[in-house]
């Protein structure tokens, strides 16, 4: 089943805005089915156009306007899938938008540092752009239940969310996350001009697989995959690009008591993740439930808060004490703060100096049965 994506209507508003629309994501997240989906609303009217074919990549890199609008026709919305495949994509956009600002333009990209880097300095001003995740919660609720949602909980800590492995069974989600690891996760990354160490990418994800939850160095990374703190932090902004992992950066308003520029490191699938380092173990098994659900929770309310247009402040906070705080939002003038316990037993307290160092804050405890309220 098709799940309808909650970026959908808010793309479909900006529809014929005179704006070039950018979709980013990771490979294999549905960017052509959310397209295709798109179109459909459009029929007669609309054109795709694959831009990895070696024909249509050819034509669309000329910059005579005369030969690009008899190439694309009379349509009025045209889809360039895969477009970061097209050299100079952002001055191409800009010529059909600036020439034909009538016929509608959505692109997607699945490595969005390419595509960024080619369409950032000629588009601005000229388009919007949107991020497409893995599979939220919320959007499986459009279709089932949540006492569906819920008596699927553990798998989607196991297996992720990636929408070629939703419905599958535990085999086939095995071998089809096995398949976009081998096929899919470095494809971009490696063909980024630059980037040839490809057991050192591997290395380097593995090591963050392993250490999901907790602070990060890059430079005991660097040990660990024997290259310097520098490669690593270059090659981390990368996979950060690839919408491969995300990082959330430390909360540090009190320099005597609190950790300066600490970072931690999630993943955008934790299928993926668990695929890295080949555990598909069920939970009774495992010790890293509370990162995994720390990871799922966290990415579940970046879902949320996209799709509701809500852009927040985002951090973890770690005192010199060692005492924590898993995730912190900031607007209103207010740090909201979250602690994420797979549990339903324990119920911590607030750490007693953020309280006093932010007596406005506020603070929740989401587990697995009350998730709903804060991810939904």
């Amino acid at each position: 089943m098709n799940i309808r994506r909650s970026i959908q209507s808010k793309i479909e508003e900006v529809l014929f805005k005179n704006k070039v629309i950018i979709i980013y994501g990771a490979r294999r997240t549905g960017k052509t089915t959310l397209v295709k989906a798109i179109l459909e609303n459009f029929k007669d009217e609309t054109r795709y156009i694959n831009c990895e074919n070696l024909v249509n990549k050819e034509v669309l890199e000329t910059q005579n306007i005369e030969q690009l609008k008899a190439f694309l026709g009379n349509y009025k919305l045209i889809v360039l899938d895969e477009a970061q495949n097209i050299n100079r994509i952002g001055h191409v956009l800009k010529l059909l938008v600036d020439t034909y600002p009538e016929i509608q333009i959505i692109a997607t990209g699945s490595s969005s540092f390419d595509l960024a880097n080619q369409t950032g300095e000629p588009l601005v001003g000229r388009s919007r752009s949107f991020l497409l995740y893995p599979l939220s919660i919320q959007e499986i609720t459009t279709e089932y239940d949540l006492l569906f949602v819920q008596s699927k909980l553990e798998n989607y800590l196991r297996f992720g969310l990636m929408p070629p492995v939703f419905g599958l069974s535990e085999q086939e989600a095995i071998e089809e996350l096995n398949q976009i690891a081998s096929h899919y996760l470095y494809k971009d990354i490696l063909a980024f001009d630059g980037v040839k160490q490809s057991s050192l990418v591997q290395n380097l994800l593995k090591a963050l697989a392993l250490q999901l939850g907790s602070e990060v160095s890059y430079r005991e990374l660097g040990e660990l995959v024997s290259t310097s703190h520098q490669t690593v932090a270059r090659y981390i902004d990368l996979l950060e690009k690839c919408h491969i992992i995300f990082t959330l950066s430390s909360l540090s308003r009190n320099p005597r008591n609190e950790i300066k520029q600490g970072k931690k490191i999630y993943f955008y699938d934790l299928g993926i993740r668990n695929t890295l380092i080949q555990n598909y173990n069920i939970l009774e098994l495992r010790t890293d439930v509370g990162a995994l659900w720390e990871n799922f929770c966290i990415l579940e309310r970046m879902k949320l808060l996209q799709s509701r247009k809500q852009f927040y402040n985002q951090y973890f906070w770690r005192s010199s004490t060692q005492k924590e705080i898993d995730y912190i939002e900031e607007y209103d003038g207010i740090l909201h703060t979250f602690e994420f316990k797979w549990s339903t037993r324990k119920h911590p307290e607030q750490p007693k100096l953020f309280a006093e160092s932010y007596p406005q804050s506020t603070y929740d405890i989401i587990n697995r049965e009350n998730y709903w309220k804060y991810l939904i």
